[in-house]
């Protein structure tokens, strides 16, 4: 017949949900931990609760050792010799137990060491128990209900166990009375020092999974699959389906009629939008339909190995396709497992002529490849700074101006100069480049009549090519003017305008 104290230990295993054995050990060590400070000994110590008289003995434990040279602690070893005083039968590297009296040794403060003790090992038990009771069932829906709320927690009663939810396992749309029975989802288990090791979600996308099971057959079935979701509790949640029966429409499944099904999801999780989406294996299909309600205008896959998207909208579109602080395209990208770049068309073109300028070589055309300008004028832009083509044709008259030797009528030269060369380069211009080409003559020992009438010859072909009058035309005494204003005086002094 087992001892009072025997039976009261089975009725505190049962009510713990832990083995008996647990609780008669956490007993003994406490009965060791007295005895060791009653006699202040270090000797190894240990305890026994005979489980028909509930008496519990306690003894110091030495090793048995063959010769008084190999005891290296008294307290611990005891000669072959010394312990067959005790116990004929010991053999070496046996164990000899010295019964130490415990009646009389639990003082006060004892007993308050042994009780601490025991309840440490009880509860180290009970955390053991509910963890592996639960560590298998993580994202399991359970019924549970509201036991007391502990700041922003909440603790529930599982059953076997209390779960703990903390804020962000929790909706922002929910709030929690006691006793209050819901559905919750076991996101983890801890081995927490202190409280429930068991942590539960309302936050978590299975609870929204197991609701359209619960609410749609064809989930239920397998005839409509759940391929994905992503959800942001109390915000939004997108998830896609896929239907295994071609006569079966996985969305409006879901939907049901007149939307019953999917308003008694939302009635559960308190208001919180779902979008309800059709699955497809491309990812550019599947991108478009994830960011309904937005409109997309195409879909570019970047690098299929690192799973990256970009996609374009019409500039309208650009702030629907983001969402809300970009949650419409975050749980898009959650959806699909790909990183998605959203751009409008403006900002695609942007790039797009961005990157054809970085593509186009720089161009530097140097002067002398212009025909019309005279080594005179060459040398006088080179001397302020300007050296190509393209750096004349972005100044303006004025700044050609405030050049020492160049006046006005220089200016139009230039300005001439440039631009049939310009023109020389578009496609249409072929033929007048051509004549132009004709016209060229070597620009030493030639005099200024000479040289004047090739530019005369140019200014009057584009002007009949631009439907301008022939009052462009130079004369050979208006070219001899320009290039003594080009080459200047030889002694040295200020040039001259001759009209």
């Amino acid at each position: 017949m087992a001892s009072e104290l025997y039976n009261i230990i089975e009725g505190v295993s049962r009510e713990k949900g832990i083995d008996p054995q647990i609780v008669v050990s956490a007993v003994e060590d406490a009965i060791v931990m007295a005895t060791r400070k009653y006699y202040k000994s270090q000797e190894n110590l240990r305890a026994k609760l005979d489980k028909e008289t509930g008496k519990i003995s306690a003894f110091a434990v030495k090793t048995v050792v063959e010769t008084p040279e190999q005891v290296e602690d008294a307290n611990l070893q005891i000669t072959l010799e010394e312990a067959r005083k005790s116990d004929p039968n010991l053999e070496i590297g046996g164990e000899l137990l010295i019964p130490r009296p415990t009646e009389g040794i639990l003082g006060r403060i004892s007993a308050q060491l042994a009780k601490q003790v025991i309840f440490q090992k009880v509860r180290e038990a009970e955390r053991d128990t509910v963890y592996n009771e639960y560590i298998g069932r993580v994202g399991e829906i359970v019924n549970a209900t509201v036991k007391r709320v502990e700041g922003p927690d909440v603790i529930f009663d599982i059953g076997k166990a209390e779960a703990r939810m903390p804020r962000k396992e929790q909706s922002r749309l929910e709030s929690f009375a006691v006793g209050e029975r819901l559905r919750v989802v076991i996101a983890r288990v801890e081995k927490a020092a202190k409280g429930p090791g068991v942590v539960a979600s309302r936050a978590a996308p299975e609870l929204v999974q197991h609701l359209f099971q619960t609410e749609v057959p064809e989930i239920y079935d397998g005839t409509v699959v759940i391929r994905a979701i992503a959800r942001e509790a109390g915000e939004r949640t997108k998830i896609a389906v896929l239907s295994k029966d071609k006569d079966v429409d996985a969305v409006g499944a879901c939907v049901g009629m007149k939307g019953m099904r999917v308003q008694s999801i939302i009635r559960e999780l308190r208001g919180e939008k779902i979008d309800i989406i059709e699955f497809h294996e491309d990812p550019v299909t599947f991108a478009e339909k994830a960011l309904q309600p937005a409109k997309v205008s195409r879909v570019t896959v970047i690098d299929a190995t690192d799973k990256h998207l970009e996609v374009v909208v019409d500039d309208s579109q650009l702030s629907l396709a983001i969402g809300k602080k970009g949650q419409n395209v975050r749980l898009a990208a959650k959806l699909l497992g790909w990183k998605i770049d959203i751009k409008s068309e403006e900002e695609k073109r942007q790039e797009v002529e961005l990157q054809m300028a970085a593509m186009a070589p720089p161009a530097t055309t140097p002067l002398e490849d212009v025909p019309g300008l005279g080594e005179g004028l060459v040398e006088k832009l080179k001397a302020a700074g300007v050296a190509t083509v393209e750096s004349l044709a972005d100044m303006t008259p004025e700044q050609l101006e405030a050049i020492e030797g160049i006046g006005p009528k220089t200016v139009e030269k230039i300005s001439l100069a440039v631009n049939n060369y310009f023109a020389s380069l578009e496609p249409g211009e072929a033929a007048g480049e051509a004549v132009a080409s004709e016209g060229e003559v070597p620009a030493e020992g030639v005099s200024a009549e000479a040289e004047a009438a090739p530019e005369a010859a140019e200014a009057a072909s584009e002007a009949a090519v631009e439907g301008e009058p022939a009052a462009a035309e130079a004369t050979t005494e208006s070219a001899a003017a320009e290039t003594s204003e080009e080459h200047g005086p030889e002694d040295g002094s200020a040039p001259k305008t001759t009209e």
